[in-house]
């Protein structure tokens, strides 16, 4: 929505020495008009306060409509959900637990996402809920372009030693991705496309 706004993927910004991110946002207020956003320096979320270096890249993101034990990606290519269950089999795994989030209602789903934070940020996800649940093994992929009717755009696997680990994990890691990482969607119906309106990141 941004670039649309800019007309670029991009534009460089001069501050004086010791501005913050505050300052940042102020200099592209008609840009980003009543649109609300989190801004990301170096791929980190980060606060309004925080002081810029010279070099520093900023993103800014509206509303968004990881043999490893954490497996992350996001990927142009179509999604295989019998696959990213295989990555999560485990000899201690007693339950596997998936899930996938497909296209319906409309012609196609078209996906945009700061990919390479996106990717950090499931990561990051997946980790924690590792971590926390014990798990055996958990991954999780997102699509990026359009995703016709019918197609996953989204896939959890999560494998634990009992089922009750292996579904709290799914179900927060996709509650998770959705509130916190960096992607967005635009419905396509025939000619017709709209974004799809979200909320605004979380941080943890």
């Amino acid at each position: 929505m941004l670039r649309e706004r800019a007309g670029a993927d991009s534009v460089e910004v001069e501050l004086a020495e010791g501005a913050t991110v505050g300052d940042l946002l102020g200099e592209l207020s008609q840009l980003i008009g009543a649109l609300p956003v989190r801004a990301a320096v170096n791929r980190e979320y980060s606060d309004a306060g925080q002081t810029l270096a010279a070099g520093d890249e900023v993103a800014l993101i509206p509303p968004v409509s990881g043999g490893s034990e954490v497996h992350a990606a996001v990927v142009a290519t179509p999604l295989s959900l019998e696959r990213l269950a295989g990555l999560v089999v485990r000899d201690g795994a007693g339950a596997v637990v998936t899930f996938q989030g497909i296209t319906r209602e409309v012609d196609r789903l078209e996906y945009e996402a700061y990919s390479e934070m996106a990717e950090r940020r499931i990561a990051r996800i997946l980790s924690e809920l590792h971590r926390r649940h014990r798990l055996e093994a958990i991954a999780a992929e997102h699509r990026t372009g359009p995703v016709s009717l019918g197609e996953p755009s989204v896939v959890v696997a999560a494998s634990a030693a009992h089922r009750p680990e292996a579904f709290a994990a799914a179900s927060e890691a996709i509650d998770r991705i959705k509130a916190e990482v960096p992607i967005w969607k635009r419905e396509v119906e025939g000619e017709v496309g709209r974004w799809v309106e979200g909320t605004t990141p979380t941080t943890r």
